[in-house]
């Protein structure tokens, strides 16, 4: 072997592990508390970073407002979120999307304890509803856009996260929510809550992993091939499975490789909305 290629051998080297013993962020969206989150995210993070070498630190804001500021910043990563990546802001940002859960759609769904008297949308007029965040996705923008179109106005309550306002509605506090219709059942299984739904919206992609366009290809590639079919291997898909139970998430698990292309209804959503100052 001559002599430059093994000079070049050992630059690659050397910049590869370099590479890997950088430390990456992880920003995750609010949508639970930040206990059940670390629960279900640092297993998963800490399978990558045995699989790879790449270590990646879980962040978030402390509530859905400052994740979301962060994320238009740019300061993670890598992210999981469907704010902000489909806005506007995103040009500054500049996330793209790898992966996506491997699992049936999310839908956005209004909500009632199951012995409410309401029994159709239009009986909210006026009445005092909860949205996680007016940052949602499918727990206020996709809602709240249908109750608009339809000439139904209530009176906004914010509940900080989706398990947030989803425990206001348990508690009496609104008389009924907008909700992610995945953590909504993972609520009820985990709390023994009982709901009826009024309304279901389309179906969207549940929220992708995104990475920021100053992380390394060599490191977005390792990431990406560690948690693409991380339920195939045994190892990853225990860990998988153990970070599900914590918050009563059902099969299948884990992730699967995507790109924007996946995610072309919400861009269509937003050109649509009649809410303001949202979209691109």
């Amino acid at each position: 072997m001559s002599w430059v290629r093994k000079l070049a051998l050992v630059v690659l080297f050397l910049t590869m592990s370099w590479a890997h013993a950088e430390t990456f962020t992880f920003g995750v969206l609010n949508q639970r508390s930040p206990t059940l989150t670390a629960q279900y995210w640092n297993p998963i993070l800490d399978y990558v970073g045995k699989k790879t070498g790449v270590t990646l630190v879980m962040r978030m804001g402390k509530d859905v407002q400052e994740t979301d500021a962060m994320t238009a910043r740019g300061d993670y990563d890598f992210l999981y979120s469907n704010h902000v990546i489909f806005s506007h802001q995103n040009d500054t940002a500049g996330y793209r999307i790898i992966l996506r859960p491997n699992e049936d759609a999310i839908e956005g769904q209004i909500v009632v304890p199951v012995n409410s008297p309401i029994t159709s949308l239009s009986a909210l007029q006026n009445k005092e509803v909860g949205f996680p965040s007016k940052t949602a996705f499918v727990g206020y923008m996709v809602p709240m856009d249908h109750l608009l179109k339809n000439d139904i106005n209530v009176k906004v309550v914010l509940g900080g996260n989706q398990e947030g306002i989803m425990a206001q509605l348990k508690a009496g506090t609104v008389v009924a929510a907008a909700v992610n219709s995945r953590v909504m059942g993972e609520y009820a299984a985990r709390t023994g809550f009982q709901y009826r739904v009024l309304w279901t919206s389309p179906g969207y992609r549940n929220l992708p992993i995104s990475v920021s366009a100053k992380v390394p290809p060599s490191v977005v590639g390792l990431v990406s091939q560690a948690l693409d079919k991380m339920d195939e291997d045994p190892i990853g898909h225990a860990v998988l499975k153990a970070s599900a139970d914590v918050i009563h998430q059902s099969p299948p698990y884990g992730f699967r490789a995507s790109s924007d292309k996946d995610y072309s209804n919400y861009v269509q959503f937003y050109k649509a909305t009649v809410l303001k100052d949202v979209g691109p």
